[in-house]
């Protein structure tokens, strides 16, 4: 008898295990992005301890699967993305319905590629409807604006980078200025 009590609580804890890890997993998948423990936690309602440990076997589970998904830990922030070596053919589905209309695009490439740069700027090189870009951007976390005498000063957030998979690399010989570099996810 005791042998089919043990038996039926393995049976509990993984049963509760799965559950657990199915909630971690659909919080990574919708958000998109990195998410801290914290806030996992308060999606979840899973013990921090043991979303820790859930995280690791999730992680773990997804590189045993050999899937074109993976999750990523990055200074204890956590993210469901894909595989490196499927950028490229995102990419090409992507641009059929693009998330961004070309007039936007050119507008971001603008900013990422001086910034920082006055928001007066941009509007001389891109015209009126660059506001609403800009706008766009900020609303998304990409581009953070301060503000500087009549116009903002914009800048690329880290969102940005994680956005576009994107790592930031000064250029050499010249302070302040950064570089774009897609990142390698191992």
């Amino acid at each position: 008898m005791e042998n089919l009590t043990a038996k039926s609580q393995e049976e509990l804890d993984s049963s509760e295990e799965r559950k657990n890890m199915k909630k971690i997993e659909a919080a990574l998948f919708v958000s998109g992005r990195f998410l801290g423990v914290p806030e996992l936690v308060e999606l979840t309602d899973i013990n921090p301890l043991l979303l820790k440990e859930l995280l690791e076997k999730l992680k773990e589970d997804y590189i045993l699967r050999d899937c074109s998904l993976e999750i990523i830990n990055k200074n204890d922030l956590w993210k469901m993305d894909l595989r490196q070596e499927y950028f490229n053919m995102i990419n090409k589905l992507a641009s059929g319905n693009a998330e961004f209309t070309k007039a936007e695009q050119e507008t971001l490439a603008i900013i990422a590629y001086k910034q920082p740069v006055k928001q007066s700027v941009i509007i001389k090189i891109r015209g009126n409807k660059a506001y609403d870009h800009v706008k766009h951007f900020i609303d998304l976390g990409l581009v953070r604006a301060r503000k500087i005498g009549h116009t903002n000063e914009l800048n690329l957030t880290e969102q940005f980078y994680d956005y576009f998979h994107l790592e930031k690399k000064q250029v050499s010989g010249k302070e302040g200025e950064e570089e774009l570099e897609l990142k390698e996810n191992k």
